[in-house]
């Protein structure tokens, strides 16, 4: 097994690591999410400003999570498309 192969394995692995924590975070977040509103229908006492505020802080929370799971599977594509292409390269070259 050559450094671009060992590379390509460790980038697989460490985006499986990622996927898989993030999709821990988000199962805690959605959780969290479900208890705060539980607790915001049955608190009379909260006024319903500080009610939209927090259903807003939780809409943009949520966005935030997704752009950022965006933004971490463009990035991991680009470093494996990179290293495909020096893997072709490489492959082109011993070819000749």
């Amino acid at each position: 097994m050559d450094n671009q192969q060992i590379t390509g394995k460790m980038l697989e692995f460490n985006k499986s690591v990622f996927d898989s924590t993030f999709k821990m975070i988000i199962a805690i977040q959605d959780q969290s999410e479900c208890m705060l509103t539980s607790f915001m229908d049955k608190a009379t006492w909260l006024p319903d400003d500080g009610k939209k505020a927090i259903t807003d802080w939780i809409s943009t929370y949520k966005k935030a999570r997704n752009d950022f799971q965006a933004v971490a599977d463009d990035k991991y594509e680009k470093v494996a498309n990179y290293f495909s292409k020096i893997e072709n390269t490489a492959n082109a070259t011993t070819k000749k």
